[in-house]
């Protein structure tokens, strides 16, 4: 078998066989194969896509490159949840407890944030003393135990995806709509849960700009998800305005904390009852109708946070911040940008808001920068919304007062004002499960 073949015959628009891929991926691995050449089978892939058999089995291949998590230690239906990112995006973190104290399982391996999207890992070690790495067998006594745990991913985790996300980033070919799908699910199939939820993000801050793309990548993760045996579906949701008023590090977990105490955003609250209803029901626990009112519940009731507060002791960190968020850090730096007349707000450039919180330190560029836990901004006003002469548009914060003088200039280009009124967009775009597409 050549690889000069296997790239031909994707470029002619070609099937490839399970042991064409096979050979490629592990060739690639072991050094067999130079860069150049997956990079010519990247961009062919990127022009002539992938049949959902080719995809099936070059997600297998990619998750069995690394360890198969094997979750049967841990007693019932382990349900997993992961967004394509976003800004705002602090879901795991009010929705795990929420579905652990309904009486579900997430035994969740998240990663950390590259770029603007942020990461779930970087937001919960914003609590002092929360510990992401953990051995196997702490991991699941704490799940057995009080149904949820939110680790770091391990780096044996797929590595095929890291090897050829890497070379994606500089061949231009991260935004391949199969690659993407295939990156992203074979880190899923090989974590191990029983049950997925997907949060497919849609607009300015996303990788998907429209619907018809976002559809279409939410499909091909539902049947690659399916056919690899794990009940799965998908959300398509906008994130042409960010989600819920923070985006940043500890101010995150902060409206996370206040969404699980009935005082979350409108935005951010109906994504997490969404979310927690259909994991909830995949595990068995009632009908979607049913789990929202569990959901609900749980919140009312104070069980989501205080499973919130338990997952924080038993991680080492210190559960005080969970009821007292007054004693998470602040940043020594804030700017209010305050409008200077009566206006509506018409477009928000959500990637633009991301870059804006990078700047102040709230992100990372490059893999290895540190972050700044207490950077980040506040959406006091969002799309549709009408500012009077006064009123607070958004508050940056940052430790470094220079990163937040920049970060002040960049915020304003994220906003367009006008005269007129725009209708303030849906939250929840469409649902997708492996028999039919519901538009919202």
């Amino acid at each position: 078998m050549l690889m000069y073949d296997i790239i031909d015959k994707k470029k002619k628009g070609g099937e490839l066989a399970k042991d064409e891929i096979e050979y490629f991926i592990t060739g690639y691995i072991n050094g067999d194969i130079p860069d150049y050449q997956v990079s010519a089978l990247l961009m062919a892939i990127y022009y002539k896509g992938m049949s959902d058999t080719e995809l099936l089995d070059l997600t297998n291949i990619m998750a069995e490159s690394g360890d198969i998590v094997d979750l049967s230690g841990i007693d019932g239906i382990k349900v997993d949840k992961h967004s394509t990112g976003g800004v705002g995006d602090k879901t795991t973190i009010a929705v795990a407890p929420v579905v652990a104290a309904c009486g579900g399982k997430v035994a969740k391996m998240s990663g950390r944030g590259l770029g603007f999207t942020g990461g779930t890992i970087d937001k919960l070690e914003s609590i002092p003393g929360f510990k992401t790495l953990l051995p196997k067998e702490k991991f699941f006594e704490i799940v057995n135990s009080i149904g949820l745990s939110v680790i770091g991913q391990s780096g044996s985790i797929a590595p095929a995806d890291k090897k050829l996300y890497a070379l994606r980033d500089v061949t231009a070919t991260v935004d391949s709509i199969p690659l993407i799908a295939a990156s992203i699910m074979s880190k899923k199939i090989a974590s191990g849960s029983d049950k997925i939820i997907l949060d497919v993000t849609m607009g300015t801050g996303a990788f998907m700009k429209n619907i018809d793309n976002a559809i279409t990548l939410a499909k091909k993760m539902v049947a690659i998800g399916e056919g690899a045996g794990r009940e799965t579906a998908a959300y398509i949701t906008n994130m042409d305005i960010p989600l819920g008023i923070a985006a940043g590090n500890n101010i995150e977990v902060i409206e996370a904390i206040e969404t699980l105490k009935g005082n979350g955003p409108e935005d951010f609250t109906e994504i997490c009852r969404n979310f927690s209803a259909s994991m909830l029901s995949m595990a068995g626990k009632g009908s979607r109708k049913e789990c929202i009112k569990m959901a609900d519940r749980a919140i009312e009731d104070g069980s989501a946070l205080c499973k919130l507060a338990e997952m924080v002791k038993m991680q080492g960190g210190d559960e005080r911040y969970i009821y007292n968020t007054s004693l998470f850090e602040k940043a020594p730096y804030s700017y209010k940008w305050v409008s200077e007349s009566d206006v509506y707000i018409t477009k928000m450039d959500t990637e633009q808001c991301g870059r804006t919180a990078v700047i102040l330190g709230a992100g990372r560029e490059v893999k290895d920068s540190p972050v700044d836990f207490n950077a980040g901004i506040k959406f006091y006003k969002k799309t549709g919304d009408f500012v009077k002469t006064g009123d607070v548009v958004a508050e940056l914060y940052s430790s470094d007062k220079e990163k937040l003088n920049a970060a002040s200039y960049y915020i304003k280009k994220a906003y367009k004002m006008g005269s007129t009124k725009v209708k303030k967009e849906k939250t929840i775009i469409a649902y997708i499960s492996k028999d039919n597409i519901i538009k919202y």
